[in-house]
């Protein structure tokens, strides 16, 4: 049972915890309730199946934003072997919400480079809630140059409202930072493929999410500003949001059909957030497919592809 449900899930949790009450009553007496126990959960697999089949935007931004999705250090851990993290920017220093290294995955060497939220209040506030900064953005493009020279393909993963708009970040070339990692990621020879795990927000989601194939999972988002962000400058205040989310088109069946990704990634029914690995096992088989695919090009092949998909867009 998932710890947060959502404003939306209110008749499933009502479910859920009969379903619990059931279990802690049955677990001290000899009365046999697995009947009604199996009721009550085909009820909430049929609520959570015709719930999540017809969400609204903004209650896609809701689950994309669910803070028991997957994390990349999730996927670091369950998608990845021998991971070796590699820190810094050889510039002015490291960045916990932006990290990366080397590692391989299902006999393939790679460099993936991800954005965490963080799972817990600390490791929130460590990873700066998923919001890098400029040498978080400079790692990236080191690592993304270090796939090139040695012939490695690039994994990308985002989850995060945005780049951190903090002064100092400001002071330290935020803008130019994320152009520069937009630019590397455009110039790299070698197979690059993006997964938005969760939220993909402006230009800090952009900077990681330029590739030869930028992939979605199901109910992830992806905007050049977030629905808060916009009914304030739109309406002046924050109570449009709903309004703000469905003119935005951020969802992911929004950005296949205009061709800004090239595939979604079914989530398990409910969200990734109510069956992690599996949902990281998908994000992993459609990984290995695309691979597949790039593996076949050469290198000038995968620049030509690539500045001819960016060149198509809109």
């Amino acid at each position: 049972m998932i710890k947060h449900f959502l404003v939306f899930e209110k008749q499933i949790a009502d479910l859920e915890g009969k379903i619990e009450e059931l279990r802690h009553l049955s677990s001290g007496s000899d009365i046999n309730i697995a009947e009604e126990i199996g009721k009550l959960q085909l009820s909430v697999s049929e609520k959570l199946k015709s719930t999540y089949s017809q969400l609204n935007a903004w209650q896609k931004v809701l689950v994309s934003r669910h803070p028991e999705r997957p994390h990349f250090q999730d996927i670091i851990k369950n998608l990845f072997e021998d991971y070796i993290p590699l820190s810094g920017d050889r510039n002015f220093s490291d960045d916990n919400a932006l990290s990366g290294g080397i590692a391989c995955f299902r006999g393939k060497s790679i460099v993936a480079i991800g954005i965490d939220k963080g799972k817990n209040t600390q490791d929130r506030i460590n990873k700066n809630f998923g919001m890098a900064r400029p040498e978080g953005y400079r790692k990236a493009e080191r690592l993304m140059e270090l796939a090139n020279k040695f012939s490695i393909p690039v994994l990308m993963f985002v989850d995060t409202a945005g780049a951190y708009p903090g002064k100092g970040a400001e002071q330290r070339g935020q803008a130019e930072a994320i152009a520069r990692c937009i630019q590397k990621s455009l110039e790299i020879r070698v197979p690059s493929i993006s997964v938005i795990t969760g939220e993909g927000g402006s230009g800090g989601a952009v900077a990681l999410a330029v590739a030869n194939n930028t992939l979605m999972l199901e109910h992830a988002i992806y905007s050049v500003i977030s629905p808060e962000g916009c009914s304030s400058i739109l309406w002046r205040s924050s109570e449009n949001v709903h309004q703000a989310a469905e003119a935005l088109k951020l969802t992911a069946q929004d950005m296949k059909k205009f061709k800004i990704i090239d595939e979604i990634i079914p989530e398990p029914i409910g969200g990734a957030h109510r069956e992690p690995l599996i949902a990281i096992k998908s994000i992993g088989d459609v990984i290995e497919k695309r691979l597949k695919e790039l593996s076949l090009l050469n290198k000038e092949e995968i620049v030509t592809l690539k500045e001819k998909k960016y060149l198509e867009i809109g």
